[in-house]
């Protein structure tokens, strides 16, 4: 739980820099560069599940 809490922390405040800097946020701003993140993220977990 305190890594969830660290990253979010840490990604709003890159956000609040960026912008402050007015430059574009180092994220995909689309779906598909969305989904392709959440995607590996799930494929991690499977991988993980099915070995260990």
């Amino acid at each position: 739980m305190k890594e969830i809490i660290m990253s979010s922390g840490i990604g709003f405040g890159i956000g609040a820099l960026f912008t402050l800097c007015r430059l574009p946020i180092p994220a995909p701003n689309v779906l598909p560069g969305v989904l392709s993140i959440v995607f590996m993220y799930f494929g991690y977990l499977a991988v993980k599940c099915i070995f260990h």
